[in-house]
């Protein structure tokens, strides 16, 4: 590497807005923090990351099945506001053929604590589960896929000539991590674990 001029990718730590460290703690327990889901749809896992794209930022949220570890939803924005949260839950939604989890998880960013964003997880009888603040650890599964996302985009991502190619490759490499790309914990990608576990069920059932 010393030869070739070629530098390791240090991994940045997650910025978190000033103002969303003097707000006072949500009034939500982290409910997955001794949970074990045995089935798809029992908690899902949210946050959001950045992409600095020709100087500008472009914004991911997803949400991650915590049995499955398939990303179940996604969106891209070029702001980090409640609708960028709200899209990717409803895109995870109609993903699951409208099943719903009994437990969305996240962060205490003011996304998540945003009134609209809560009063909808209520009407749809989603229980709310928020980590500790400034407890990142408490949604490891989540920045554990943002760190390994990047890396298998590219890093580079001003190569990319517009947004729209960009978006096209958080797609692509998506898709990638959900059917072809071997995760450590399953042994296999996140979809064929899902298949695995649907084909067990419906054996059973015969």
């Amino acid at each position: 590497m010393r030869l070739y001029g070629i530098k390791p990718y240090k991994r940045m730590a997650r910025w978190k807005k000033r103002h969303d460290l003097r707000r006072k703690p949500a009034p939500f327990n982290n409910l997955i923090k001794y949970s074990c889901p045995l089935r798809p749809n029992i908690a899902w896992v949210s946050d959001f990351t950045y992409l600095r794209h020709r100087s500008r930022n472009l914004y991911l949220a997803t949400l991650m099945d915590l049995y499955t570890r398939e990303v179940v939803g996604w969106h891209v924005s070029d702001r980090h506001t409640k609708e960028l949260i709200l899209h990717a839950l409803l895109d995870a939604i109609r993903n699951q053929g409208f099943r719903l989890p009994q437990v969305v998880h996240s962060d205490q960013g003011s996304e998540y604590n945003c009134r609209d964003y809560l009063r909808f997880l209520d009407y749809l009888g989603v229980r709310i589960s928020m980590s500790n603040k400034q407890s990142p650890w408490e949604n490891g599964h989540q920045e554990s896929f943002y760190n390994n996302f990047k890396t298998d985009l590219g890093l580079e991502f001003d190569r990319f000539q517009t947004t729209g190619e960009l978006i096209e490759a958080i797609h692509k490499t998506i898709h990638y991590y959900n059917h072809r790309r071997i995760h450590t914990a399953l042994r296999m990608p996140p979809v064929q674990f899902r298949h695995k576990y649907r084909q067990a069920h419906l054996d059973k059932s015969v």
